[in-house]
């Protein structure tokens, strides 16, 4: 039987309803009940039959920083898809995503090799893969993180929580880790994802960021993490992105598939240095959350090019093209908003 952490996010979701249109034996762990609501939703895009579909997971509640549960969710498991996870940029969240990212994978980790299980896919982020000095050079699994970096607080903890499976893997588990980039699936419109960037550019965005980002289809994260499960593949990990765009292009892209004007004014490095600092005013001053941090200005601010030859290369793996996954999710986006 699998297990599936972080079960009703956008990766798990999707994971699930691929699973079990293959006729896995799948259980899920679950926090909040009125979470499962977006998994039928996810479902719903794709078949008629969600509700049949949603039926065969076994469900459970579990915390992967509770012990107990998570225990009960382990047994007669033979391998895991760690997916739960906490995303946020907000410098005052670090000991809360730590406590997730990093205290919780270890959990994932110890119950892995307590219970012998065969396989443990890791799902991480580029945010985890080191920055190279020269922006044109390509950025590879190889990559060295620099601890001395001025690293999001959501990059540390990832890249600690990455440290949790290969610490794993020297104590006999077999593990691979994938880090994909901003990742373009429908059905959850709010919150840190890709989704509620396609709902703020529908609503009108004025300014757009010189840097540069790279962008994978939800369906091929999903389809990667199972080919290397199900794979000769072990103690590797995986950069997923399909293209390397800058974010101004994105933007245009995105905004001419929901059918909204782009935004045309260039969010220069001084405005983004007077808004990040008048972001903390606010947020020290009056409780109000981040939503504009130093580091997250210096990431949209700047050009990074990741390289995908590698799972190309491994699994004879092709990418989804950007401009279709866009034209996806937008026609998903409007029909939600009708």
């Amino acid at each position: 039987m699998i297990l599936v952490t972080g079960g009703t996010g956008l990766v798990g979701s999707h994971l699930l309803y691929k699973l079990v249109s293959n006729g896995a034996s799948v259980r899920a762990m679950y926090r909040r009940p009125h979470k499962l609501e977006f998994v039928k939703k996810v479902f719903a895009y794709y078949t008629d039959e969600a509700e049949t579909l949603y039926n065969k997971i076994e469900w459970i509640e579990a915390n992967i920083n509770d012990i107990p549960s998570l225990e009960a969710a382990f047994t007669s498991i033979t391998h895991v898809y760690h997916c739960a996870a906490f995303i946020s940029f907000e410098p005052n969240k670090y000991q809360e995503l730590r406590k997730i990212n990093i205290k919780g994978t270890a959990n994932i980790v110890n119950l892995c090799i307590s219970n012998h299980i065969k396989k443990l896919c890791y799902i991480s982020s580029i945010a985890a893969i080191g920055q190279e000095p020269h922006e044109d050079t390509l950025i590879t699994e190889k990559t060295e993180w620099n601890p001395e970096a001025d690293n999001s607080v959501y990059a540390i903890t990832k890249y600690g929580a990455e440290m949790e499976v290969w610490r794993g893997t020297q104590e006999g588990l077999d593990a691979v880790i994938v880090n994909p980039g901003i990742i373009l699936g429908p059905g959850f419109w709010k919150g840190n994802g890709s989704g509620s960037l396609f709902r703020q550019i529908h609503n009108g965005l004025r300014y757009f960021p010189k840097g540069t980002s790279a962008y994978v289809d939800v369906w091929d994260v999903v389809d990667s993490m199972i080919a290397l499960m199900d794979s000769d593949l072990k103690n590797e990990r995986y950069i997923l992105i399909a293209e390397n765009l800058p974010l101004r292009t994105f933007l245009d892209k995105v905004a001419k598939a929901l059918q909204v004007k782009p935004p045309r004014k260039a969010a220069t490095p001084m405005l983004l240095a007077i808004a990040w600092r008048l972001d903390w005013l606010s947020h020290t001053l009056f409780g109000k959350r981040r939503k504009l941090s130093k580091q997250m200005v210096h990431s949209i601010s700047s050009k990074t090019v990741f390289d995908n030859s590698k799972l190309k290369e491994d699994l004879d793996f092709n990418f989804t093209a950007i401009d279709e996954s866009i034209a996806q999710v937008s026609t998903y986006y409007l029909e939600d908003i009708k």
